[in-house]
C-alpha cells in the first residue's frame, strides 16, 4: 500500500516517520512548498501539558517523552509558568491544575515568581518538564530521520499529483483546501496570530521558562539572547492573510516591561505573522474522514508540541496495528454530534 502524506511541516514529519517505522514500506511525504516551510517555521515552539482537557493533555503528556529524548539544541526542558493576577484567574489555574495532576502531570505551584515577574502576581503554577523547542529544525529532524527509515520526501510537489492508495491530510491551515480535493468537508478556519522578537537582552537567565498570563494570554519564552513574545489580538484576524500589525507593538513592549522589568527599554528587532488551523472546540481532527482518507490537522496552535503522539496513533491506525493511544475523541463525527468540549487554553 503506497500511503501519501500531504504536508511536510512537524505533524506530516510525524506520521510519516512513524509510518514508516511501523512497517510501512511506500510512504511518500509531499509539500507544496518546502519541508517545515509553512506555519511550523513561524511557530512559537512551546511544548505543554497544561491544557483546559483532557484530551489536550493527554496528546500533550504522550508527546512529552519524544522531546525529552530530542534533547538540545531542539528542546530546552526549561517549564511553563502560568500567573494569575486575580482571584478567578487564580481559581482557573487551581481547577486546571487538579486536572491535570489527576492525568498525571506534574504540575506544582510556584511561590517565587513574584520577585522576578511583578507584585500583582497572586498566584502561578508550573510544570517543569514543560519547555520550549525549535519547530523548525525540529520538523527536519523527523524529516531526516523519515527518509532514513525509507520515506520518499517530495518538495514542492501537490499531494494529489502522487498516486497513492491512501493519504494523509496534515497541511495545517490548508487542511480544509487539500481535504476538498479529496470531497471531504472539514470545519477548519485559518486565524493568523503575530509573533514580536526583541532586540538581545542582557543576562537573561538560561532557564527563564515560558511565561504565560492566565487572563490575558500573554506570553513569552527566551530564544538564544532575546525573548519572543504574543498575546492573541483583541479582534481575531480569520483568513489567510498573514501580515504583522505595528500598532500593538509598543503595547507588548509595555506588557513585556512590566511583567518581566528586567526588559525595560528593550526594542523590537522583528515581528512575523503565521497561521493557526482552528476548530470550533480548538480540539484536532485526527483519523479516518472517508475511505483512504485520514486528517492530522486543526490542531488550534497546538500541532508541533502534539506531533510525537498524532504521528504514531495516527500511523498504527492506518495499517491496522493495536492502538496505544485512543483517538476517539478527536474524530470528525463529533461535530455532527454536537458532543464536545471546548479547549479553553489557547495561546
Amino acid at each position: 500500500m503506497r500511503i501519501v502524506v500531504a504536508g511536510a511541516g512537524a505533524i506530516g514529519a510525524s506520521v510519516a516517520y512513524h509510518l514508516a517505522l511501523a512497517g510501512a514500506r511506500n510512504v511518500v511525504l509531499a509539500d507544496r512548498g518546502e519541508v517545515a516551510g509553512g506555519s511550523t517555521a513561524r511557530a512559537m515552539g512551546g511544548v505543554r501539558q497544561q491544557f483546559s482537557s483532557a484530551p489536550e493533555v493527554l496528546l500533550a503528556q504522550a508527546s512529552i517523552r519524544f522531546f525529552e529524548e530530542l534533547g538540545p539544541p531542539f528542546f530546552e526542558q526549561v517549564g511553563y509558568l502560568f500567573l494569575a493576577t486575580t482571584e478567578p484567574g487564580a481559581e482557573e489555574l487551581a481547577a486546571r491544575m487538579s486536572l491535570q495532576r489527576a492525568l498525571g502531570v506534574p504540575v506544582e505551584r510556584a511561590e517565587a515568581p513574584k520577585c522576578v515577574f511583578g507584585g500583582d502576581v497572586l498566584a502561578a503554577v508550573a510544570c517543569w518538564s514543560d519547555g520550549v523547542a525549535e519547530p523548525a529544525a525540529t520538523a527536519r529532524e523527523l524529516v531526516r530521520r523519515a527518509v532514513e527509515v525509507g520515506v520518499e520526501v517530495r518538495p514542492n510537489t501537490r499531494a494529489d499529483q502522487v498516486e497513492g492508495d491512501a493519504v494523509v491530510i496534515a497541511c495545517g491551515p490548508w487542511s480544509g483546501e487539500a481535504a476538498a480535493g479529496y470531497g471531504v468537508q472539514l470545519p477548519i478556519r485559518p486565524l493568523s496570530r503575530q509573533l514580536i522578537e526583541t532586540d538581545p537582552v542582557p543576562g537573561l537567565p538560561a532557564r527563564l521558562p515560558m511565561v504565560v498570563e492566565a487572563e490575558s494570554g500573554f506570553h513569552f519564552r527566551r530564544r538564544a539572547d532575546r525573548l519572543v513574545l504574543a498575546m492573541a489580538d483583541a479582534v481575531p484576524r480569520w483568513g489567510f492573510e498573514a501580515t504583522v500589525d505595528e500598532s500593538v507593538l509598543d503595547d507588548r513592549l509595555e506588557r513585556l516591561a512590566h511583567r518581566y522589568p528586567a526588559t525595560r527599554g528593550t526594542r523590537v528587532a522583528g515581528s512575523w505573522a503565521g497561521l493557526y488551523d482552528m476548530t470550533p472546540d480548538a480540539h484536532p481532527i485526527i483519523g479516518e474522514v472517508a475511505p483512504g482518507v485520514f486528517a492530522a490537522c486543526g490542531f488550534s496552535g497546538h500541532g508541533f508540541m502534539q506531533s510525537p503522539a498524532v504521528g504514531k496513533a495516527l500511523a498504527e491506525e492506518i495499517l491496522g496495528l493495536e492502538p496505544t493511544f485512543d483517538l476517539s475523541p478527536y474524530r470528525l463525527a463529533r461535530f455532527g454530534d454536537g458532543a464536545t468540549v471546548p479547549e479553553t487554553v489557547v495561546l
